[in-house]
């Protein structure tokens, strides 16, 4: 399985042709990485502060919530909270205009979610297995269930000194799936009735995220699957950038410092090849229906 799909292309600006863009969207959608050489997010030299570790709370990295054009995750305040606003800002809108030309397919079902600037090390955080993302697995959200929609992640590494961000690259999403399923226990109703009654979730957690997150679970519990699954180490040079779907692709962060991120979130059916994804595979493998409470909740 070739993991990787390099798009050549002038720059953040760049305008792309029908041939580029359909091969672009026939790579991510069947779970390939998409790899931007030389696609650099420069900085103003006075932004240059924001790439201290010193910056964060207790969250792994700052965030901008553009649904309310608000900051988090840092102890900035007053103008350095104002300043570092504007620099995920910059890069949350950069990155939505570049996606929106180059995946154009998509059209205003691509829904910008949040950005974030992650400035401390992906290595040597001391924390549970679950929450380690230096294992491989796939992004599953516990507090808000996506219901199927597509979790789409475009990074930027901005590491002044030049260090790469090196992922690995597991097997293809079904494989995964397969392998797993015989051990994911079955959801229970009322339990994710009292998660979304006490808002423990933003919203019903579905069948198919309950999946998901026992997934990601087990996935990340294995460590000999963690070791001897086939996979790739990927090194992202500093000064490009690479876009997937996270909740397709089996990833783990294994090392590197400053990198920017913008998630997007996409319907199943807004997708050119809706077979692929994640909710449809789960579903063939399930033989029934996974998300029909969500889809009950948008029609209404």
């Amino acid at each position: 399985m070739e993991r990787l799909q390099t798009i050549e292309f002038a720059g953040w600006d760049a305008t792309f042709s029908s041939s580029v863009r359909q091969t672009a969207l026939e790579a991510l959608e069947a779970g390939r990485v998409l790899y931007f050489p030389g696609l650099s997010f420069p900085l103003e030299d006075h932004e240059n502060r924001f790439l201290d570790p010193a910056i964060l709370d207790q969250s792994k990295n700052a965030s901008y919530n553009p649904a309310k054009d608000s900051i988090g995750g840092t102890v900035c305040t007053d103008g350095d909270a104002a300043d570092l606003k504007v620099l995920i800002r910059r890069y949350s809108t950069t990155a939505q205009s570049f996606l929106n030309r180059l995946l154009a397919h998509y059209g205003p079902a691509l829904k910008r979610e949040r950005a974030s600037l992650r400035p401390a090390k992906a290595e040597g955080r001391v924390q549970s297995w679950r929450k380690d993302d230096t294992r491989l697995h796939v992004d599953s959200f516990p507090s808000k269930p996506t219901g199927g929609r597509r979790i789409l992640r475009l990074f930027c590494n901005v590491n002044p000194n030049g260090r790469p961000r090196t992922w690995r690259v597991g097997e293809p999403f079904e494989d995964v799936a397969k392998r797993f399923w015989p051990e994911l226990p079955a959801p229970g109703y009322i339990n994710r009735q009292i998660l979304s009654l006490f808002r423990v979730t933003k919203g019903f957690r579905s069948a198919y995220d309950h999946y998901m997150l026992q997934l990601h679970d087990a996935m990340k519990a294995d460590e000999e699957y963690q070791r001897t699954v086939s996979q790739e180490t990927i090194h992202f040079p500093a000064g490009s950038a690479w876009a997937c779907y996270a909740d397709q692709v089996s990833h783990a962060a294994m090392a590197g410092q400053h990198q920017f991120e913008q998630t997007f979130s996409l319907p199943v059916e807004a997708m050119e090849n809706a077979e692929t994804s994640p909710l449809r595979t789960l579903e063939r493998i399930a033989g029934r229906a996974l998300a029909e409470h969500h889809r009950l909740s948008q029609a209404g």
